[in-house]
């Protein structure tokens, strides 16, 4: 019966590409992940998975991390309200514009990108700071929200998981701390950079569509469907009829959150960067530049507080079906945990393989973990357990097969409509959740691909 355990994301996949509609499928899968867990214990099924349905969805609150994602992402509507309201962003973007920073297409793929590489220090941080930057820029110069969300998105984790001077690293390394191998963690840890293929492959294809200002497949037909609108929609409207006013006030409440998310990691890791809380830190970065952005335009009688209070609740509202498919994106998490989704997965395409296949069966099983619950560093957890014993057991090269599963977690996360990444980009973007998916899945697909085929050659020189 294990192996049930797959249908609640096969569920999931179904509803989404039949309804379009991501929170009826995650919640019908939770439903279902439910009914699987109460069938073993109880007869009348259908009460219990509704009743462990609400409680799945009370618990993911219990966990101060998932509480601190979900105010991050309601805060940072306000946040984004604010600063699109100021006319700041408008004024900076003349500016860069008038300074020849930003004058072409290349040049504003260019800014995106290398903001995006340059806040390697957290995920969210790096995407909601590029995606904020670029959203005006990417209107003027009429590239669509999705080119943002998938240069967004195809920056953040991978720097993330290729610079490892930060919570990334440090998780991996906790994980890999608790095993006894011929070199030392930190050494294996660091001999992954070379051999995560798809991070690598993820950044050259957006560095390849920034230089050439190609983009393929849906990406191609979605900015097609831009141009050929005479009218463009509401909120790219909203955000083009505001005045330029100062561009500082974007620029110091953008600056106030990268530098609290600096102090903030350094505080929280007890003067240790590396050791520091990447869902506290961000949360409270994100709460300064929400205080300072208020500030400052009550200070300048931009606003009055009764209107900053009515513009700051906007935008809380405009994020709310966001923030409800993180939560129940974190629920769907929690509840294919309990029902052994993820060790089922991994342990029926481990078991009788040749040595040339395991490193690569571990990048596509770590793809459909991550793929399936929506949590790179879920999946880190699940397949580092299972791939450090091969490596002890069958002599494997640590670095190789620990970058496999890496690359897969983060490959897995890039395709996945429910992961919270996903959701933050395609909120930093201003992109439709599902037309970020679509657009950016064929380019997943590719650089994927290309690792598969990286990982199979590498395996034969280095295993085989």
């Amino acid at each position: 019966m294990e192996w049930l355990s797959v249908l609640p994301p096969l569920v999931a996949i179904v509803v989404v590409i039949w309804r379009k509609e991501v929170i009826l499928a995650l919640l019908i899968a939770v439903f279902s992940s439910e009914l699987l867990l109460a069938y073993r214990e109880h007869s009348n099924v259908i009460f219990y998975a509704f009743i462990g349905v609400v409680e799945r969805i009370i618990m993911v609150f219990s966990s101060p991390g998932n509480t601190r994602l979900l105010i991050f992402s309601l805060l940072i509507g306000a946040l984004l309200a604010y600063v699109r309201n100021s006319g700041g962003v408008t004024a900076l973007v003349n500016i860069l514009v008038s300074k020849g920073i930003a004058k072409s297409k290349r040049q504003v793929g260019a800014v995106t990108m290398f903001t995006g590489v340059v806040i390697f220090i957290e995920s969210n941080l790096s995407v909601l700071t590029a995606g904020i930057l670029s959203r005006d820029l990417f209107d003027k110069f009429e590239m669509s929200r999705a080119r943002l969300a998938f240069i967004i998105d195809s920056t953040s984790a991978p720097v993330c998981i290729l610079v490892l001077l930060n919570g990334w690293g440090a998780y991996v390394l906790g994980l890999l701390n608790t095993y006894e191998l011929e070199q030392s963690s930190m050494s294996v840890l660091w001999g992954t950079i070379p051999y995560n293929f798809y991070a690598i492959i993820a950044l050259l294809m957006v560095a390849y569509t920034v230089i050439t200002d190609k983009i393929h497949g849906p990406m191609k037909q979605s900015e097609l469907a831009l141009h050929k609108q005479e009218v463009k929609d509401e909120e790219y409207l909203k955000e083009e009829l505001v005045k330029p006013t100062k561009a500082r006030f974007m620029l110091v409440p953008l600056l106030s959150m990268i530098g609290g998310m600096f102090f903030f990691m350094y505080w929280t890791g007890n003067g240790d960067i590396t050791q520091g809380s990447g869902s506290k830190s961000v949360l409270y970065a994100t709460c300064l530049a929400l205080a300072v952005a208020y500030f400052l335009l009550l200070l300048a009688k931009r606003y009055s507080h009764k209107e900053l209070v009515e513009v700051g609740f906007e935008g809380l509202s405009e994020l709310l079906p966001l923030v409800t498919i993180v939560l129940f994106s974190l629920a769907l998490g929690s509840s294919l945990k309990e029902l052994g989704t993820g060790l089922f997965i991994a342990g029926f395409v481990g078991e009788n393989l040749p040595l040339i296949f395991v490193v690569p069966m571990l990048f596509i099983v770590g793809g459909i973990i991550s793929f399936s619950t929506g949590t790179s560093w879920g999946t880190f957890a699940i397949l580092i357990p299972i791939g450090v014993p091969l490596i002890q057991s069958l002599g494997l090269p640590p670095s190789l097969v620990i970058a496999a599963i890496l690359g897969g977690g983060v490959f897995g996360d890039h395709c996945s409509p429910i992961s919270d990444t996903t959701c933050v980009s395609a909120i930093a973007s201003g992109c439709d959740l599902l037309e970020h998916v679509k657009t950016q899945l064929p380019y997943s697909v590719f650089g994927g691909s290309l690792a598969l085929i990286a990982y199979f050659i590498a395996s034969y020189f280095m295993v085989g």
